[in-house]
């Protein structure tokens, strides 16, 4: 036999991938999640909630858990029920759910769920935001495009926002990230009219062509 021909049976251990390769060669199982703080001004003071959201790496797809003041272990136990649902589940199909050392993530029923579910949980080194930036990235565009514009007065307010926002961001606005894709509502005819689409006031502004 020709022994050029003859494959070592062993992997090579010491060979290591770097993050971004294994993000990229797992990109459309992967999703991140993370934590960004919103002040209400409740009957004249400042009140500090907590939003929860994660992101769909491949296509930036956002999804929000119920808002919370103060959330704790059974918040983050709801949340990856909600998450793992077997019929609409944010998380059906993906593999893998990055996220930072916030204590929030602590919660053992939090990752138990998800590992039941066929997700693994991934924490990342301490002090590397840089290994979540689509995630980091989103919290600066919601924060800059729109939650710093405006004075919320309840949770209710900021989860109208949100939904509000999200319809902009999956629908309206251009993604440079992915090469200036916009997700469709419907059959665009490239000849009908330019029409402008508003939200909260005027605050979100987008320009589309009529549909067909």
């Amino acid at each position: 036999m020709n022994k050029c021909t003859v494959r070592d049976p062993e992997p090579d251990l010491t060979v290591k991938s770097t993050w971004y390769e294994f993000l990229k060669s797992h990109w459309d199982v992967i999703a991140a999640c993370d934590f960004f703080t919103v002040e209400l001004l409740v009957r004249g003071r400042l009140v500090r909630c907590m939003v929860f959201f994660l992101i769909d790496l491949s296509i930036r797809k956002v999804f929000y858990t119920p808002v919370k003041l103060q959330p704790d272990g059974k918040y983050m136990s709801q949340a990856a029920c909600i998450l793992t649902d077997f019929e609409d589940g944010f998380l059906n199909g993906k593999r893998y759910l990055i996220h930072d050392r916030d204590s929030f993530f602590k919660s053992h029923g939090f990752h138990q769920i998800l590992k039941s579910s066929g997700v693994e949980p991934i924490k990342l080194p301490p002090r590397s935001p840089d290994l979540n930036s689509v995630a980091e990235r989103y919290v600066k565009t919601v924060k800059f495009e729109c939650l710093n514009q405006l004075i919320l007065t309840s949770v209710e307010q900021l989860e109208y926002v949100l939904k509000e926002f999200g319809q902009y961001y999956h629908h309206e606005r251009i993604h440079q990230s992915l090469g200036g894709f916009i997700e469709p509502k419907h059959k665009i005819d490239d000849n009908a009219e330019i029409q402008c689409i508003e939200r909260l006031g005027g605050l979100l502004k987008s320009y589309h062509r009529l549909a067909a």
